[in-house]
């Protein structure tokens, strides 16, 4: 089993900053990347941005790209998102997520956090 916990939501007023955290516990060998992911109200989970855990190497959303930097720190098991330039549309629950395969499709993770709040106000 992988454990994840995510911290770090919040209000914030648009054109603010937030960073988001995700500690991970348990199996992570097993772990190929971990992705962020949001869902706001009335709306399907979307991928946000994808970190593989060997190499670093990102993937982001067109949403996002330029605003969010995804980011791991491999000895703490941890992985972050800055999001900087937040706009009103940028309120979800994040959740972060573990896959064993590289994919952006959300089914494809298998060990998911219980989510933290963003909340960006106009």
């Amino acid at each position: 089993q992988l454990q994840l916990v995510e911290s770090g939501g919040g209000l914030v007023q648009a054109g603010g900053s937030l960073r988001l955290s995700c500690a991970a516990s348990g199996r992570t060998f097993n772990s190929y990347a971990m992705g962020w992911f949001r869902q706001a109200p009335g709306k399907e989970r979307e991928f946000v941005a994808r970190i593989r855990w060997s190499t670093g190497v990102t993937y982001y959303a067109d949403s996002v790209k330029g605003r969010f930097t995804i980011s791991r720190d491999n000895a703490k098991n941890t992985v972050y998102l800055q999001m900087n330039g937040l706009k009103p549309e940028d309120t979800a629950l994040y959740y972060c997520a573990s896959t064993a395969i590289r994919t952006i499709v959300a089914g494809l993770y298998d060990y998911w956090g219980q989510g933290t709040q963003v909340t960006v106000s106009s």
